[in-house]
């Protein structure tokens, strides 16, 4: 597909705008100039049909406007470009002064000012001699002191009034063109100039490549409007820094945790069939595969819960329940398996909440597994809830080791496990670090956030639910 140039588009765009002002602006002179030519014509015409009237008016008869011929002809002598001619009342010609043969075929104009009116220039007329070159004429009626009636024609030629405004529209034209041209390459320098600093962004962008992803977009001498751009694609490629990596370490680390499950069952099988087994002893090994493929299974499982949950799209359904009253099942829920680890579990306090319970259940049930794990026996875990006017918290809190403070926020980590004297029975109990993760994965979904708190003697673990329903 055929992209246009943003250099060449913003030259353009100059350059059309230098033609529109060139073109007003010429227009705009150029209509000056033909009027003031045109009034100042038209002034000359009356000037001279005013001053030979006045000269005609003082005469007696036909014969003296002959005799005094001359005087009559230096009213136009001064302007090369005006005729006279004065013709009696049966239009015969008595004076013709710069009259050619061109000129004496032209009629006369059908109207005149009459005898004694004011000539002004409202009385000149457009006319065109044989060939088509144009002419402004005046007539003015007269009488002699006799009586007689004369008329007086003063006439404009108009072809050098006509070249001399072609000559100015084509030196417009050629100074628009030029300037038009001017424009274009000087824009077209000075955009390719100011995108400079956009294709040097491009250059550093295709260098940016899966081995590369700490390369940075430089910010030195670069137009402001561009900073804001520059620091947004740098943030992004520090989020896809931050997201390969742990991409990297999630894969790592679930090819380690898979490849443990694996190898006790290729292990014990191998050994298994080393030698003939009694049916017992196949039915153990059989046993201890079953139990490495539930944690297979387990893991698979929260892989696939977590992978759908960072999706845009993943759905929630969201509805008011009481917090208290769900705790107090999920403690239910769990009483045999704290029965065993020799925990009491205890349920306080209660609120409205409006959350996905699918999702609450899961979040919690994974904390409180976690507790009973890492809780001593003859010790209690503590479910309660408390509200305030932004949040809906919910606690799970367990006696037990503490968890070191430089480990609190890592907790939540995928496929983390706390230090060894907490970690001994988690890895007993196959967990394989997900169940923290998935926690503070429900929590983003819900807009709410997960965080842990370590005392002496206490671990508790607090989820805080947002009462502003989250955007889907």
């Amino acid at each position: 597909m055929h992209t246009r140039s943003l250099t060449t588009t913003l030259a353009l765009v100059f350059a059309a705008t230098t033609l529109a002002v060139f073109a007003l602006v010429g227009t705009f002179v150029y209509l000056a100039l033909a009027h003031q030519v045109h009034v100042q014509d038209d002034l000359d015409i009356v000037l001279a049909a005013r001053h030979t009237r006045r000269l005609v008016d003082e005469l007696q008869s036909y014969a003296d406007i002959e005799r005094y011929r001359e005087r009559l002809e230096s009213q136009v002598l001064g302007n090369g470009a005006l005729s006279l001619k004065i013709v009696d009342a049966a239009r015969k010609p008595l004076v013709q002064h710069n009259v050619d043969a061109a000129l004496a075929q032209v009629a006369l104009p059908s109207r005149a000012v009459p005898v004694g009116a004011q000539i002004t220039a409202q009385a000149i007329v457009d006319m065109h001699e044989a060939d088509g070159d144009p002419l402004r004429v005046l007539a003015v009626d007269t009488r002699l002191t006799d009586g007689t009636l004369a008329t007086i024609v003063v006439v404009r030629d108009m072809r050098d009034r006509w070249m001399l405004l072609d000559r100015y529209r084509d030196r417009l034209h050629l100074a628009g063109a030029i300037g038009v041209l001017l424009t274009f390459a000087i824009g077209f320098f000075l955009v390719r100039r100011a995108l400079k600093p956009l294709r040097n962004m491009a250059n550093s962008a295709a260098t940016v490549t899966s081995d590369k992803l700490h390369t940075r977009i430089a910010m030195d001498n670069v137009p402001s409007e561009l900073e804001p751009l520059i620091a947004a694609l740098n943030g992004m490629l520090a989020g896809l820094e931050r997201s390969f990596q742990r991409m990297s370490q999630f894969t790592a680390d679930l090819a380690h945790d898979m490849r443990t499950p694996i190898a006790n069952m290729r292990g014990a099988t191998e050994v298994a069939l080393a030698r003939p087994r009694s049916t017992d002893e196949y039915q153990t090994l059989l046993a201890s595969n079953l139990e490495e493929c539930d944690r297979l299974s387990r893991m698979i499982e929260n892989v696939l819960f977590l992978a759908r949950a960072e999706h845009p799209q993943f759905a929630r359904h969201l509805r008011g329940f009481e917090a208290g009253e769900e705790l107090q099942r999920i403690a239910e829920y769990f009483e045999g398996l704290a029965e065993d680890a020799g925990v009491h579990i205890a349920v306080r306090g209660s609120a409205p909440l409006k959350a996905d319970v699918e999702l609450f259940r899961r979040a919690v049930s994974n904390l409180l597994a976690n507790a009973v794990r890492y809780t001593p026996r003859d010790g209690t875990i503590t479910l309660s809830v408390d509200a305030d006017a932004a949040f809906v918290r919910v606690c799970v809190e367990n006696e037990g080791v503490p968890i070191e403070p430089s480990m609190l926020e890592r907790v939540f980590d995928r496929f983390y496990r706390g230090d060894p004297s907490r970690g001994g029975a988690g890895a007993a109990s196959g967990s394989a670090g997900l169940g923290l993760a998935i926690v503070r994965t429900i929590m983003e979904l819900h807009g709410g956030r997960a965080h842990a708190e370590s005392g002496a003697r206490s671990t508790r673990f607090v989820l805080s639910f947002p009462h502003a329903a989250p955007r889907s």
